[in-house]
């Protein structure tokens, strides 16, 4: 078999991507994954996951700062856009999920995608409900990033959808997302 008759990009591209974002424990990870699966062409990218691709020299996010740890923050984003732009082009619509507080760096993921519209969806649970979720899940973080919170809802009021999932199950918020962001899931998205 050969390739060079293939064609990678579909004539439909996706309508832009989702961009999931929210303190660590929000649900954004849970969220994103079955958003993702409403849809018959879809990508999760797990921004996480891009950090985890660093076999040397990564540093992740603390809350003392660490300039190299902010540059590798940027730095995902860029490959989270990267991907984006990609599986857009190719018909599959990409739902990032990304712990985003700051508006410089919303700034940035908006610079970076170049691919349609980019919708953005802030969960908000409160930190209390992040910290409980943080505690229940597997992948449970030793710090505490409540006090994110405070800066996300101080820099990103007016920015994206704003959803309180503190009392919703996950499809809850999944249907909270379509109708926010006017997306339709099991369609061609």
């Amino acid at each position: 078999m050969t390739f060079e008759h293939v064609v990678v990009d579909s004539a439909e591209p996706a309508p832009g991507a989702v961009l999931l974002v929210g303190i660590p424990g929000s649900g954004k990870s849970t969220v994103a994954a079955a958003l993702a699966a409403r849809f018959p062409r879809s990508a999760h990218i797990e921004v996480d996951h891009l950090q985890e691709l660093i076999v040397r020299g990564g540093h992740w996010p603390t809350p003392d700062g660490d300039p190299e740890a902010d540059r590798q923050i940027l730095l995902r984003a860029r490959h989270a856009c990267l991907l984006a732009d990609s599986f857009v082009a190719a018909g599959f619509l990409p739902v990032i999920d990304d712990v985003v507080v700051r508006r410089s760096h919303l700034d940035f993921y908006r610079a970076q995608f170049t691919s349609g519209t980019l919708r953005v969806v802030v969960l908000a649970p409160g930190p209390d409900t992040a910290w409980e979720r943080n505690n229940a899940r597997h992948k449970k973080l030793t710090t505490n990033w409540a006090f994110l919170d405070e800066a996300m809802r101080a820099e990103l009021p007016d920015q994206g959808v704003w959803i309180d999932n503190a009392d919703q199950t996950v499809e809850e918020t999944v249907d909270a997302v379509l109708d926010a962001t006017g997306l339709t899931g099991r369609s061609n998205a």
